[in-house]
């Protein structure tokens, strides 16, 4: 027996969707790649949301079987309310992966987290064969860093440290990412700071860098990963 909870059933996207149409067009494009027995990546952000609802139906109405893994809490709640199943990275991996992203540059590399969920979904990129990253115009930039700043995953109480060891690396500015709806920092999915890190200049090395210093969890830094950029029209 399924719970039919009112707070799953009446769920709905809490912010405006920018670019509404050219996103639903490319959330369609996404969906015309599922075939049957698939195990999907299912990213985080508004375009992956419409992407999911898109897939949903075509699920429902050719009587897929289809799994999906989520990035975040949020998205699993999405994947429920719509009857996509779930499954988790210790049952499966997936086939492919679909996600958006901050920023994406000439190479193809990213600026991911404004969502705060970059762990799972660097996690989710490296696990899956494909990974199609969804962006429109306004996501590509000449260099990393040009819009937003470098979103990064740290254990509470080794803030002060990492704070020296970034500033070391060249951090010109260093913030807590504040919560929105209440008190305090926001707190990631895993229970942890969000830092939010502005660079003059993000080198090569970066991702690897940051990953380094002791009490980071993660950044959103995707630097030199295979992926494919699918564009949205404007």
């Amino acid at each position: 027996m399924n719970w039919n909870s009112n707070l799953i059933n009446n769920l709905e996207w809490a912010d405006k969707i920018i670019n509404i149409e050219g996103k639903q067009k490319v959330a369609a494009e996404i969906a015309a790649k599922v075939k049957d027995g698939d195990i999907i990546g299912v990213g985080s952000g508004s375009t992956s949301y419409l992407a999911l609802v898109a897939i949903a139906q075509r699920v429902k109405d050719e009587k897929l079987n289809v799994k999906a893994i989520p990035t975040s809490v949020e998205l699993s709640m999405f994947c429920a309310k719509l009857g996509l199943p779930v499954t988790s990275l210790y049952e499966h991996k997936p086939d492919w992966l679909f996600d958006g992203a901050d920023e994406v540059d000439p190479d193809k590399s990213l600026i991911k987290g404004r969502g705060g969920a970059m762990f799972k979904e660097k996690l989710l990129i490296s696990s899956s064969a494909i990974s199609y990253i969804i962006v429109d115009e306004s996501k590509m930039v000449n260099k990393l860093g040009a819009k937003f700043p470098v979103p990064i995953e740290v254990f509470p109480q080794a803030l002060p440290y990492v704070e020296k060891e970034l500033k070391s690396l060249g951090a010109t500015e260093i913030a807590i990412r504040p919560a929105k709806g209440k008190d305090g920092p926001i707190i990631s999915e895993n229970g942890n700071l969000v830092l939010d890190c502005k660079f003059d200049e993000i080198g090569k090395s970066f991702e690897r860098d940051i990953k380094s210093i002791t009490g980071v969890i993660e950044s959103g830094l995707f630097i030199g990963y295979e992926l494919n950029i699918v564009m949205a029209a404007n």
